[in-house]
């Protein structure tokens, strides 16, 4: 898990992990989690030596405190004079109980015993200052590392050096011993990345291994019993050297690197959406794997004369070019000839570069009149390679756009007679059928050619100068930045911008679009990126970066949004939330205040409780729909047609089901319990027993008034007919039929009762809800008891009532249906 702060310091031992930042220690276990903290240091650590059950730590100020790893807590401090001894090394001898050995910038080394906090021994030194010292295969003997370049082997029980050697690099910045496998050979690394190989019998240099890194060798260690060396430097690389070759030469094994400087532009490659192709500062140009690390592959550094650059090595190179600014790879026929072409900052020759080979391809590419002399002054600033990978497309700063051949590096061809703008071309595109061609000057227009015959189709002048396009070939949109912060999104098949988006305070970095081209996601210096939902037109997304992105790439599989930043070595992968869980892409608000999102890390802990107060405005609320959408809608119930369809059939429903023999008596009792017949199912309850049983049979029991009849005299009161009708609603066409034939009085009803039911139709058919219910259960109640209505005039007043109710209501429903369907037929008909 992510510390706060650049760690400045490492160290390990069997079960812990230390590392620090500023004047603050941290101990993790299993490789991610804090387990333990040492706060004590006023100045930042800049040495660590893990040293049994206690750790020790110098700071810049030169103040040693001794750590109890469990108790974290300080066992000893001991304060050194800087001028006297300023500590730059530590180092465990082994078998020496409770001593540490510690080298000084004035050249002098101690012996301290920690445990009774006594200073042992003094050596005198070699008048330079210690840079590093570390413990030889023999008890006993240290080497120790100086800033003039010398490493000397010393025995530090009798105060004897052994052997002493001396490189031409500078100071030691690391040593390390190769043991246990019958070579005795030392290590020593260099500032300048050079490592140097002793062998420690014959006394003399064995071999030197040149630009093992680009930069300093930060750190090294053999690996225990193995001819293994692992090597790390500031050029953000690990290798590990393997030595099995004659002459006891090293070679790279495998290897983990990034870029050295930040990167400059990066683009997904291919269409499953697992490389992620980045040019750098460094000028190399790397192909980093979403899925593991062991997929990562160096595609290495521009270089003018190939042979040239190898025989001079990294330091002294002059043939190297200068770092690309703006690639395009295509994956069509990789693996028959290049694929990516590459322009470079400030020079007119645009490189291709091969996929399949990681390495640089064949081909320069640049107008036939610069073969001889390159001029200073123009310079290729866009690029772009068709779908089939068979040609690129460059355009320059003079205005010219060329087209090539990507397998044979044949110059075919150039647009408009001289040059295709009369300003600097800011973007070229060519859409995915190799029809057109779109080509941006910073003069303001955008021009359409066609691809073959190279005539200009179209021109349009823009409403600022552009400062760069990017072309979604699956639509055909194409997304224009300007100078001015604005973004215009134009459709080549019609030529119109069809979205202009502002809100930018700062210069547009870069552009991506979603794989399905409905959004187009954009970087700018005012460190925010946004993403436009096209068809919409809204912003839909926007959060703060603390360091602006220079570039961005969205996965063609949609899962992720790929982003490198200012003065930053790394590419952030931000997942796509919208596949994973509910997002409402509501437009923000004019003034919405994006909030600072930390770039993501192997640490998000502290992100989410960040982020999370604003997350949840943006989370889907999820949305119930109301029982009715407006008073004025006729509404339908949401019960199935067999409950409510077939209630006037249901005498020809029974007969038809009518049992060809009676059931028969089950041999033994139910093995389930036995239940109420109905829709929803209920247990009967059991019978309690009761001892005194009474022989009288009660005649009101006969005659048991059901659920739906009690909440229908209680609603004749109050006027709530909820109750009732929800009931009625959870019974079957059966159970229906039942109830309504209960309300007469023969049925063991009332008239009072038949009057509140008419009176819980007519309200559902004033509310308009349950529409399609209130004509089937008024149906089959005018069946079952007409000549009962017929002969009371309270019945038949409230049933005149509800027939003018229901003639108005369909008199308006039928005008409606009538209208659709006549427009339906028009919009049918042949003669359209």
């Amino acid at each position: 898990n992510a510390l706060p702060q650049d760690i400045m310091c490492l160290a390990a031992d069997r079960m812990l992990i230390f590392a620090s930042y500023d004047n603050i220690l941290h101990a993790f276990a299993r490789n991610k989690e804090v387990v333990h903290t040492y706060e004590g240091h006023k100045a930042r650590i800049h040495l660590l030596q893990p040293f049994g059950d206690h750790v020790i730590s110098v700071d810049v100020d030169n103040v040693l405190i001794v750590w109890n790893i469990q108790l974290e807590e300080e066992y000893l401090q001991v304060n050194f004079d800087k001028a006297t001894f300023a500590v730059s090394a530590v180092l465990h001898p082994s078998t020496y109980l409770n001593k540490i050995l510690l080298g000084s910038e004035q050249g002098s080394l101690q012996l301290w015993n920690i445990r009774s906090n006594k200073l042992l021994y003094s050596f005198p030194g070699w008048h330079f200052a210690v840079t590093t010292l570390e413990q030889a295969p023999a008890v006993d003997v240290v080497a120790v590392g100086l800033v003039s370049g010398h490493i000397i082997v010393h025995n530090i029980k009798f105060d004897e050096t052994l052997m002493k050697f001396q490189q031409d690099w500078g100071p030691i910045t690391a040593i390390s011993f190769r043991t246990a496998d019958g070579h005795p050979v030392m290590a020593a690394g260099s500032p300048i990345g050079h490592i140097a190989l002793w062998d420690l019998e014959e006394k003399k240099i064995m071999c030197q291994m040149q630009d093992a890194h680009s930069t300093a060798i930060a750190g090294m260690s053999f690996v225990p019993g193995e001819p293994l060396l692992i090597t790390n430097g500031a050029d953000n690389a690990i290798r590990v050297w393997i030595f099995d070759g004659p002459g006891g030469m090293g070679r790279v094994l495998r290897s983990r690197m990034g870029h050295s400087a930040p990167p400059t532009k990066i683009r997904y490659h291919g269409q499953n959406g697992e490389q992620i192709l980045s040019a750098g500062q460094d000028g190399t140009l790397q192909s980093f794997s979403t899925v593991h690390e062991k997929f990562n592959k160096s595609l290495g550094r521009g270089s003018i004369n190939k042979k040239k650059s190898k025989k001079k090595g990294l330091k002294l190179d002059t043939m190297a070019l200068p770092p690309i600014t703006v690639f395009a790879s295509e994956v069509a026929h990789q693996s028959d000839w290049d694929g990516i072409v590459a322009c470079h900052q400030g020079y007119i020759t645009c490189t291709t570069w091969n996929y399949q080979k990681t390495s640089m391809g064949a081909h320069k590419l640049r107008p036939e009149e610069f073969r001889k002399h390159k001029p200073i002054d123009i310079y290729a600033t866009a690029a772009d390679i068709t779908s089939c990978g068979n040609f690129a497309v460059i355009g320059l700063s003079s205005g010219r756009v060329d087209v090539y051949n990507m397998q044979s590096g044949i110059h075919r061809g150039c647009y408009g007679k001289e040059r295709a703008h009369e300003g600097a071309i800011r973007g070229v595109a060519v859409d995915g059928l190799n029809q057109l061609i779109v080509t941006a000057g910073s003069e303001g227009l955008i021009k359409f050619w066609k691809f073959k015959t190279k005539d200009l189709v179209y021109s349009a002048e823009l409403s600022s100068s552009p400062s760069g396009i990017l072309l979604h070939r699956d639509s055909g949109i194409l997304g224009i930045a300007f100078d001015d912060f604005s973004i215009s999104v134009l459709d080549i098949e019609t030529r119109k911008i069809v979205r202009t988006f502002s809100g930018h305070h700062g210069q547009i970095n870069d552009m991506a679009f979603s794989p399905d081209g409905r959004w187009l996601i954009t970087s700018s210096m005012d460190c925010t990126i946004k993403t436009w939902d096209l068809p919409s037109g809204c912003l839909i997304d926007c959060f703060l970066v603390d360091s602006a992105a220079v570039s961005l790439t969205m996965s063609p599989t949609g899962d992720f949004l790929a982003s490198t930043h200012v003065d930053d070595l790394g590419i952030y992968l931000w997942s796509n939330r919208s596949l994973y869980s509910l997002v409402s892409l509501r437009p923000l608000p004019a003034d919405y205040e994006p909030s600072l999102v930390p770039r993501p890390s192997t640490c998000p802990v502290q992100d989410v409780d960040v982020a999370g107060d604003e997350e949840t405005c943006d989370e889907m609320i999820e949305y119930v729909s109301p029982e009715q959408l407006g008073e004025q809608l006729v509404t339908l119930s949401l019960l199935p047609e067999s409950r409510w369809k077939n209630l006037l059939s249901l005498d020809v429903i029974k007969k038809k089901n009518k049992p060809r023999e009676p059931p028969k008596v089950p041999k033994s009792a139910p093995f389930f319990i036995p239940t109420v017949p109905g829709l929803i199912p209920r247990y009967i309850p059991p019978e309690e027993e009761n001892d005194t049983q009474s022989k009288v049979v009660n005649l009101g029991v006969l005659a048991q008034k059901s659920d739906f009849y009690i909440h229908l005299e209680e609603a004749l009161g109050t006027g709530e007919y909820t109750a009732p009708l929800n009931l009625l609603k959870s019974l079957g066409p059966s159970s229906v039929e039942i109830e309504l034939r209960g309300l007469a009085p023969e049925g063991g009803g009332s008239m009072e009762v038949m009057l509140s039911f008419l009176r819980m139709i007519g309200l559902m058919l004033n509310k308009k809800y349950n529409f399609e219910l209130a004509q089937a259960y008024l149906a089959l109640f005018l069946k079952l008891h007409l000549k009962i209505i017929s002969s009371e005039p309270n019945l038949l007043e409230e049933v005149s009532r509800l027939s003018a109710q229901l003639e108005e209501t369909w008199i308006h429903l039928r005008t409606l249906f009538n209208q659709s369907l006549c427009v339906l037929t028009y919009m049918k008909s042949a003669l359209l």
